[in-house]
């Protein structure tokens, strides 16, 4: 505040600083009734220097000689609601907003007439009443005719609490609006030092006992001047004042409509949305008609090189609001449409210059070259003889689009002033739309990245039928880090998935990516859930402290039936028994986030039955805001244990159960599988010796077993095949023999285990080498094979595809 009231100090006392504004002293009383702060406007105003009022007495500061006599001046006249005096204020009695007016002893034995507000402060600190004080001479201008005055204080000041004071306008002046405050605050910041504004509309909660001119009188005389105005006549002298403020109406008018807008604009990121709020804000107001136009780019949400725009961009009609009847632009004008513009239009010179074109009328020429654009439509009977103005959209000095404005011809032509303002509109909207279109750009990466990073997992592995759902976030930029997996693993077993890092957007999907990567290499490495987990919280830790993730993991053993789990925080999985249909939530060791660290993880095993399904999901499918996660949870279990036909419509059954209750904003991730077994007939194992004659032993064994399985057509490359991983597991064993597996499923699947801990990898043989053969042989004849290190050793795998029966 005291920084600017050294400018208002350099006038008069009686000077006001701006037209409709006069300075204003600020004093504020502590709770023992001394002045905490006094003001270079109060010194000014009292006469007392800023050092010897400090400390002192408020009442010894501010003598009060009696309220001003009603018959003094006729600018005012009685007025109800007389609040109590200003001494009554200062000692101590005060505890709601009161106003006043007094006669104070002013320096030279003089007399001053001032208006003053008292408001009550309340907060922990020492301030108890804030007092605001102007020269009433200041508002006996021109006939004092004034409804209402409006005291404001800026945030610079240097008593405690001071911008909280100035922030906490609406609760001082409990009658204002917070848009009213912020525009008094907005205007003491731009002149620097408080103020008190009269004028003809402004409330405020207490208002002292001054006068209301005649307003017959004061609107007739206002009235003549606006005709004088809009006949382009020179306003008589005795109505210049009302002229002035005529013109100071309209520029008021239009802050307003530009307050307005930018308050009703970019209420969302949503791109469409956004543009829809900028469309509907011009009209009717300020045009008739608005159609906005973006670039092709802007709206598939993609960047664009820099550079001015050019014949050749692509602009594409996103929105069209009108006043006339329903219907009469949707056919020549459509939405969705998209065109270049010629360089001989205005358009082009818009978007070009990045500056507002304005036509104040649309002549038939004009109209004919615009008209030409729109093949086989005449566009000629909406536009001619209406005042066009095309102002650019732009941000950071790029052009995003433009928007056509156009009035009918019974209204006043766009001037000068409505150019200014179309450019302040239009440069508000841009960076909204900007704000839109980067946050889209965003999201579209987020999801590119995300879907890259979800599998394709197939509906049957080895044991199990598996179906899965992906939603996305119901809001705009809900893109997030929910994802599942099923992984294959040695021994016919299956790992499945389901994290959820916590957080949306981009870096929360290129965690998503990092961590279900690791989760793939370390179920390949065959390590433990429990570990697993582990392995991935250190992970996590070193990756950084940024973000946290729930993750559930699981192992199935169709030829166990064992399920071997552990949680890191996650949502319980359910299980659904065949037998009896009954559901369950399995009783899991909760677990910590990956990401807190140094928590332990614990493992549990559960035994399955051939046609139990197995569902986990992410929380965004069973929380909803505002209720308990209990009673998503519950609803899980029941839609889980419904009957369906397929898998896929028991993933339907459960998304329609949970995803209608409204209030879902997460997205969500869903894996149901089947587990089917594989029954004890289609398991063939042995137990080798460590003697290279064992290889013949191995080979005649897959023969006879294949020709049991009916499956004779396989006999010649499984023979060879396994033949060959005997070999080198015999060659290279140390001390427990070889075990050799046959498991007939989708697929036929051959292990050999043995316990060298040293993986093979496939070499390129020459015509003398004699190792590297083996693994050739099986990469050649098999339909898949791999290797995975085991706690004991290692194994080597193939499979072949079963012949059609």
């Amino acid at each position: 505040m005291d920084r600017g009231t050294d400018r208002a100090e350099q006038g008069t006392a009686t000077e006001s600083a701006e037209p409709g504004r006069v300075p204003l002293a600020v004093v504020v009383v502590d709770r023992d009734g001394l002045v905490s702060h006094w003001s270079r406007g109060a010194r000014r105003l009292f006469g007392t220097p800023k050092e010897e009022a400090i400390g002192r007495t408020a009442l010894d500061l501010l003598p009060v000689s009696g309220a001003l006599p009603e018959e003094q001046d006729t600018a005012y006249a009685a007025c109800d609601g007389l609040g109590p005096d200003l001494e009554s204020s200062l000692d101590g009695g005060l505890s709601y907003p009161a106003a006043g007016r007094a006669r104070l002893t002013a320096p030279g034995d003089g007399r001053v007439d001032v208006l003053w507000w008292a408001y009550p402060l309340v907060g922990p600190g020492p301030e108890r009443l804030l007092v605001l004080a102007a020269d009433a001479d200041g508002l006996r201008a021109g006939d004092g005719a004034f409804e209402r005055i409006a005291p404001g204080f800026a945030l610079h000041t240097d008593f405690p609490g001071a911008e909280d004071l100035a922030r906490r306008l609406p609760e001082i002046l409990p009658s204002m609006s917070v848009g009213e405050s912020a525009r008094i605050v907005g205007q003491i910041l731009e002149l620097g030092y408080p103020i008190l504004e009269f004028s003809q509309n402004d409330r405020v909660p207490v208002t002292p006992d001054w006068g209301v001119a005649r307003r017959a009188e004061r609107k007739a005389r206002r009235e003549r001047a606006a005709r004088a105005l809009a006949a382009g006549e020179p306003v008589p002298e005795e109505l210049r004042d009302e002229g002035e403020d005529l013109e100071y109406a309209a520029v008021r008018e239009r802050l307003e409509f530009l307050n307005e807008v930018s308050g009703r604009i970019g209420t969302s990121l949503d791109l469409s949305r956004t543009i829809i709020e900028v469309s509907r804000a011009v009209v009717p107001r300020f045009t008739d008609v608005a159609g906005t136009y973006l670039r092709e780019q802007v709206v598939a949400g993609e960047e664009f090189a820099d550079g001015v725009p050019d014949t050749t961009t692509m602009w594409h009609r996103v929105a069209v609001e009108h006043t006339d009847e329903p219907g009469r632009w949707d056919d020549v004008v459509p939405v969705g449409e998209a065109m270049p513009f010629p360089a001989h239009t205005p358009f082009f010179q818009c978007m070009t210059s990045g500056e507002p074109v304005l036509v104040p009328r649309i002549s038939e020429e004009m109209g004919h070259a615009i008209a030409a654009q729109f093949e086989k439509r005449d566009i000629r009977p909406l536009i001619t003889g209406r005042s066009m103005l095309v102002v650019p959209l732009k941000a950071r000095s790029v052009v995003l689009g433009f928007m056509i404005l156009l009035r009918h011809p019974e209204r006043p032509v766009f001037n000068d002033m409505d150019r200014v303002t179309g450019a302040e509109l239009a440069a508000r909207a841009g960076l909204v739309l900007d704000n839109a279109r980067m946050y889209t750009f965003q999201e579209n990466v987020a999801e590119t990245l995300q879907d890259s990073m979800l599998p394709h997992i197939p509906p049957r592995m080895a044991g199990c039928d598996i179906a899965t759902r992906y939603l996305p976030g119901t809001l705009l930029g809900r893109v997030g880090g929910d994802w599942f997996d099923a992984v294959k693993l040695h021994g016919g077993r299956t790992a499945f998935v389901v994290g959820d890092v916590m957080g949306h957007g981009l870096n929360a999907a290129a965690m998503m990516g990092q961590l279900r990567t690791a989760v793939q290499t370390m179920a390949g490495l065959d390590l433990p859930p429990a570990q697993l987990l582990r392995n991935l919280d250190d992970l996590a830790q070193r990756l950084g402290d940024t973000y946290l993730a729930t993750c559930l993991y699981a192992v199935y053993d169709p030829i166990a039936g064992e399920l071997h789990l552990a949680n890191a925080g996650h949502i319980p999985p359910v299980l659904v028994r065949a037998a009896d249909g009954r559901s369950e939530l399995l009783d899991l060791p909760t677990g910590a986030p990956i990401g807190v660290g140094g928590v332990p993880f614990e493992a549990v095993r559960v035994r399955v039955e051939p046609g139990d399904r197995l569902v986990m999901c992410t929380d965004g499918l069973v929380e909803v805001r505002g209720e308990d996660i209990g009673v998503g949870l519950a609803t899980l279990c029941e839609s889980a244990a419904h009957p369906a036909a397929s898998m896929d419509d028991a993933c339907d059954t459960i998304i329609r159960a949970l995803n209608t209750r409204g209030g879902r904003k997460d997205d969500v991730a869903l894996l149901m599988a089947r587990l089917g077994g594989i029954e004890p007939d289609d398991v063939a194992e042995w137990r080798l010796a460590l003697d290279p004659a064992e290889v013949s032993r191995a080979r005649a064994a897959v023969r006879e077993q294949l020709h049991a399985w009916g499956l004779p057509k396989l006999v010649a490359p499984a023979e060879l095949m396994a033949g060959e991983l005997v070999t080198n597991a015999v060659r290279h064993s140390h001390a427990r023999p070889v075990e050799l597996r046959l498991v007939r499923g989708d697929t036929l699947l051959c292990e050999v285990d043995d316990d060298d801990h040293e993986l093979p990898t496939l070499l390129t043989a020459g015509p003398l080498d004699e190792a590297g053969r083996g693994l050739r042989v099986v990469s050649t004849l098999s339909r898949e094979w791999g290797t995975s290190r085991t706690r004991t050793g290692k194994t080597v795998w193939f499979e072949l595809t079963l012949p059609r029966r």
